[in-house]
């Protein structure tokens, strides 16, 4: 699919996370389960970098120069330790009180990461492109998926790099991160996801190979309930991860 102007930005969903945007920081809050899922979404964005761009894992700041844009950014939990791994980092978000939260808190933390309330779609009207671009649990949250995900890849600079993680419609899914997490173990606010918008690897993989990137990588994550961590798995059932790449 060609990219076209407009807007893939879902309201209700964007009022939802509003709702909840000051919490991004307490490990303990709504937000928690996504920082004990950071670490393993670092371990592939720094790991896919690194091989797409030839780098050096062992440098203190191997993303140097790079420049990446996290769409859907929220509190800036994956912004923050890109730009210590030294990248150029722009965050993105339609929600007015995520940008000041994540601002607020890259302030306190000596960091300079360009924050803005926007949408993909726009930088991409302007002309803005990136080696990494991020879309990362945001592509279950949009009015339409083949038209953000046209998007995110038109964002993506010639020799760059593509990274999505999102929820499969499996019945395991629904049974897992809606049943589960919003009404047993209460991780998520209720009615944060809807299982009619996950998007099948299949569905997610068409989409983007519409605009000429190659997948390099796809991956599932699963939790360790011994462990209460994220890891790699090739169980792509219900959290999974694709990688694609621009020539």
């Amino acid at each position: 699919m060609t990219y076209t102007q407009g807007s893939t930005i879902d309201q209700d969903e964007v009022a939802r996370f509003e709702r909840i945007a000051r919490t991004w920081w307490d490990e303990k809050g709504p937000m928690g389960v996504l920082h004990r899922f950071n670490p393993v979404r670092l371990q592939v964005i720094r790991g896919r970098a690194l091989k797409r761009f030839g780098r050096d894992g062992d440098e203190g700041q191997p993303l140097a120069g790079l420049s990446v844009v996290d769409i859907g950014c929220g509190g800036g939990l994956l912004c923050e330790p890109l730009t210590r791994l030294g990248a150029h980092v722009t965050g993105i978000d339609p929600a007015p009180t995520n940008i000041e939260v994540a601002k607020l808190h890259a302030s306190k933390s000596g960091l300079a990461i360009d924050y803005r309330q926007t949408t993909i779609e726009a930088l991409v009207e302007e002309g803005q492109r990136f080696d990494i671009v991020l879309a990362m649990e945001v592509v279950e949250h949009v009015a339409d998926v083949d038209a953000f995900v046209a998007a995110c890849t038109a964002a993506v600079k010639p020799g760059g790099l593509l990274v999505m993680a999102t929820l499969n419609r499996t019945l395991k899914a629904f049974a897992l991160a809606i049943v589960g997490a919003e009404y047993v173990l209460r991780w998520l606010p209720r009615g944060t996801h809807q299982w009619e918008k996950f998007v099948t690897p299949a569905e997610l993989t068409r989409a983007i190979e519409r605009d000429g990137l190659v997948i390099d990588y796809q991956a599932g994550v699963v939790l360790n309930p011994l462990t209460n961590q994220w890891k790699l798995s090739r169980d792509m059932d219900v959290n999974y991860m694709i990688t694609a790449t621009r020539d």
